[in-house]
C-alpha cells in the first residue's frame, strides 16, 4: 500500500486538497493519504521545512512526501524528486529541500515527466501526483529525470563563545511556544555544568533553569519556562499561555544565553 503525505499552504476551504486526493485515489485506489499540514502560511518554506523535518522519519521507509508550498516552477526553481533516508520528497526546489536535509547525503533528479494538462498553475495535482504514482509503481529516479544538486540555503546558526550563546526563534508552534535554533548539543557543550541565564526581550525576561516538561510540579500557570523538545532545540514556553503573543516575540527574535564565568584561583599563582 502506498503511503503518500501532503504538506501545503492551501488551507482547507478551497478545492485544492480534495482535488489532489482525488487524483491520487483515481490512480491508486488503495493509497493511504496522510495530511501533514495544510495550514502553512503562504510561501513559508521555513515553517514547512521545520514541520516535515521533524515528522517524516516517523513514517515507514519508502513513504512519498508531496510538498506543495510555493510550487511554481522556473528556470531557477525546478520541480524535483529527492530520495533521502529511504523516503521520497516531491516538490519545487525553492531551497526547502536544503532546510530539510541539511548536509546529509541524498539522491535527486529533475522531473522531466510531462504533466497531463496544458495548465501550469496546479502542478501538485497535474505533475507531482503523477510522479508519486510512478515511484510507487517502481519507476527508477533515473527514468523520471536527470541528476540534480539541490539548491543550498545556509541556515542561520547560533553564534557562541566560551561564555555565551546567541540564537533566535526559528519556529512558533500552534501553542505559540518559541522554538529556537539552539540545539541541546551546543548548549551542553558550552555550559559545561555551569549556571546560566537565558535572556529574551532584550533582557526583560530571564530564565535560569531547564525544565523537563511544561507542567512540572512547581510550575505555575503563566510561568515562563525553558526546555528541550523532541526536536532537540531550546524552546521557550509559557505554561497554559501564549508566549509569542504575550511576550511580543516573533520568528527571528533574539534569544541569548549567558553562562557563569569560571573564576580562576589567582592565589595559586602568587609568589611567596
Amino acid at each position: 500500500m502506498a503511503i503518500i503525505t501532503l504538506t501545503s499552504d492551501w488551507g482547507l476551504s478551497g478545492y485544492y486538497v480534495p482535488s489532489v486526493k482525488g487524483a491520487i485515489y483515481s490512480a491508486l485506489p488503495n493509497a493511504n493519504i496522510v495530511d501533514i499540514s495544510h495550514e502553512i502560511e503562504p510561501f513559508d518554506i521555513r515553517s514547512a521545512a521545520f514541520i516535515i523535518k521533524n515528522c517524516y522519519n516517523n513514517f515507514p521507509k519508502g513513504t512519498i512526501h508531496i510538498i506543495a508550498v510555493d510550487t511554481e516552477e522556473s528556470s531557477t526553481n525546478p520541480h524535483i524528486v529527492v530520495k533521502y533516508d529511504d523516503h521520497y520528497f516531491i516538490g519545487t526546489d525553492n531551497s526547502i529541500f536544503s532546510l530539510i536535509i541539511g548536509q546529509n547525503d541524498y539522491e535527486a533528479v529533475t522531473i522531466e515527466v510531462v504533466q497531463d494538462t496544458d495548465f501550469f498553475t496546479f502542478s501538485t495535482r497535474d505533475r507531482f501526483v503523477k510522479v508519486a504514482v510512478m515511484i510507487h509503481n517502481g519507476v527508477s529516479l533515473s527514468d523520471i529525470g536527470g541528476p540534480y544538486d539541490i539548491k543550498e540555503r545556509i541556515e542561520i546558526k547560533p553564534s557562541y563563545t566560551s561564555n555565551e550563546i546567541h540564537g533566535l526563534v526559528n519556529y512558533i508552534d500552534n501553542y505559540e511556544n518559541l522554538i529556537t535554533n539552539i540545539p541541546k548539543s551546543l548548549f551542553d557543550k558550552v555550559r559545561g555544568g555551569r549556571n546560566f541565564t537565558i535572556k529574551i526581550c532584550s533582557g526583560i525576561y530571564k530564565i535560569n533553569e531547564i525544565r523537563n516538561a511544561y507542567q512540572e510540579k512547581d510550575v505555575q500557570i503563566a510561568d515562563l519556562i525553558a526546555l528541550f523538545g523532541t526536536h532537540g532545540f531550546l524552546e521557550i514556553a509559557m505554561n497554559r499561555g501564549k508566549a509569542s503573543s504575550l511576550l511580543g516575540m516573533e520568528r527571528d527574535s533574539a534569544v541569548d544565553i549567558y553562562f557563569e564565568e569560571t573564576k580562576t584561583n589567582t592565589a595559586a599563582n602568587t609568589l611567596f
